[in-house]
């Protein structure tokens, strides 16, 4: 008599031996008949799987999205408007990306884009990237200030221009 008997998947693997004794492939399969556990199953008659697919994923799941051309790259910059900066202060006080002083509140974004929407109730000094001209003017109203990081600028020289020669 046995005294240890090897667990059912250990025994049977190898060449013909996907059923585990159950004769067909497809019985004794964990999610019914419907192609396995998890996404298996979802390709072409995945009806009954679609539900569960957006309720885990989201519409975006199916389908094509976005830029199809190689050539044109996303905008990836950050953005922020004044609005979101005003509401979110105290959090950002918490987070360490501003300090309150005499000044004003100074706030780090150094990231980000500064865009206008909104209407700033208080005196900000902003280290930004870059800033809309709607933003630095209600900024400014308040007196505060947007300091933007410069930018390294690249030196263009200018082309030699061939003259013709002289006979």
């Amino acid at each position: 008599m046995k005294i240890k008997k090897r667990r059912k998947s250990s025994r049977m693997h190898g060449r013909g031996m996907g059923t585990h004794g159950w004769g067909s492939r497809k019985q004794h399969r964990s999610s019914g008949n419907k192609g396995g556990k998890g996404m298996s199953g979802s390709g072409k008659r995945a009806d009954h799987k679609k539900t569960l697919v957006t309720k885990l994923y989201g519409n975006k799941y199916f389908g094509k999205q976005g830029i199809t051309s190689k050539g044109t790259k996303r905008d990836i910059r950050k953005r922020i408007n004044l609005q979101i900066i005003e509401f979110n202060l105290e959090t950002y006080i918490k987070k360490g990306l501003a300090k309150k002083t005499t000044k004003g509140f100074e706030i780090d974004l150094s990231n980000f884009k500064i865009l206008g929407t909104g209407e700033a109730k208080n005196k900000l000094i902003i280290k930004a990237k870059e800033a809309s001209k709607s933003a630095i003017e209600k900024v400014k109203k308040l007196g505060g200030e947007i300091v933007l990081s410069k930018k390294k600028e690249e030196k263009i020289q200018p082309k030699e221009t061939k003259k013709p020669k002289e006979e």
